[in-house]
């Protein structure tokens, strides 16, 4: 089968022919029809996080049909449509008996540390296949697995009460969702920042106040949009240096700044005036979990969240385009969301 597979650290994908891994007992053979093309592809394609064996085949958000199940699977049939899990864990651990599979002793992630969906086919653990309803379309289906769980993790870590303001900054695949479940989990206001005025209008057409970062300091304009009171769950979706401390100096008294963006750059604060003075807390967010995946399609059924807005663009199964794409979120000119479909 085809295959696009990073062969080097900062080295253009390359597409390869590669063999359909058979089905193992409790595994599951998909045929992909979607595959979401994240900013971590362009982060590991630039080695800013180790990877698994090289080459390896990227791409972490995935959705598509089973074709064949091994052995013992009675979960899934051929046919099934499914998103998937990107998290392969034990399912054993201490760490995945309490729900926390992220943190799993042997846990690997597709696209990161194996094989994943920038391919033909891929072959998973039969529990890592969620039932992907008829309603919900592939490409919607392959973003759930990332963009919009990895967003409602981060809600989840940053204790979103109801009636709290929330500011999202950096609004592509992450905050297109980040804003539409902030709205769905009860948020008073949200605000999203970003430098690109296409993108502030999608965030305004989903429900946000948009801040626009090229016209002043954001924090200030945060600050007036907020009556003064501040913003009390912020979430980094950038990570550069100098959007996660703006993160951090929004915030309301006992505020939460969640940074959720892959970064290898130093961040420095005012331990007192940033932190402790306002009881502020900043956290970190990765991954997420499978419970929250179930409940990411269900607000979707519900009509609270709508994906279609967020994929701005497919690309074929070729390893030119995909690099074009990862070219351009390097470069912080891609738009919300582009989808391989093979």
């Amino acid at each position: 089968m085809k295959a696009v597979r990073m062969t080097g650290v900062g080295r253009p994908l390359e597409m390869q022919e590669v063999a359909v891994r058979e089905p193992g007992p409790g595994e599951v053979l998909v045929r992909v029809r979607a595959a979401g093309i994240c900013h971590s592809d362009a982060h590991y394609r630039g080695g800013l996080s180790p990877m698994g064996p090289l080459p390896l085949t990227l791409g972490h958000e995935v959705a598509g049909v089973v074709e064949r199940v091994g052995a013992d699977v009675r979960t899934h049939a051929a046919g099934d449509r499914v998103c998937l899990h990107y998290l392969v864990t034990c399912g054993s651990c201490s760490h995945c008996r309490s729900g926390r599979e992220s943190f799993c002793e042997r846990g690997a992630m597709l696209g990161h540390h194996v094989d994943g969906g920038f391919a033909e086919a891929i072959t998973v653990p039969a529990r890592n296949a969620v039932p992907l309803p008829a309603g919900i379309p592939f490409e919607h289906g392959a973003i759930l697995m990332c963009s919009s769980a990895t967003a409602l993790h981060a809600l989840r870590k940053g204790r979103l009460a109801r009636g709290e303001r929330v500011a999202v900054f950096g609004f592509g695949g992450l905050g297109a969702s980040a804003v539409q479940l902030a709205r769905a989990l009860g948020a008073g206001e949200v605000f999203a920042v970003d430098i690109r005025s296409e993108k502030l209008a999608l965030a305004e057409r989903l429900g946000a106040v948009a801040i626009d970062a090229t016209r002043g300091d954001p924090v200030a304009r945060l600050m007036e949009a907020a009556g003064g009171a501040g913003i009390d769950v912020a979430l980094d979706f950038v990570g550069l240096p100098s959007v996660m401390r703006q993160a951090v100096r929004c915030l309301a008294p006992q505020g939460r700044a969640v940074l959720v963006a892959l970064s290898d750059q130093r961040l420095e604060l005012d331990p007192y005036r940033e932190i402790l003075g306002r009881e502020a807390e900043l956290i970190g967010s990765n991954d997420h979990t499978l419970g929250e995946l179930s409940e990411l399609i269900g607000f979707v059924e519900r009509g609270a969240l709508d994906l279609a807005p967020a994929v701005t663009a497919t690309v074929p199964l070729e390893a030119g385009a995909i690099n074009d794409v990862l070219d351009a979120l390097e470069q912080h000119r891609a738009g919300v969301r582009t989808v391989v479909v093979p």
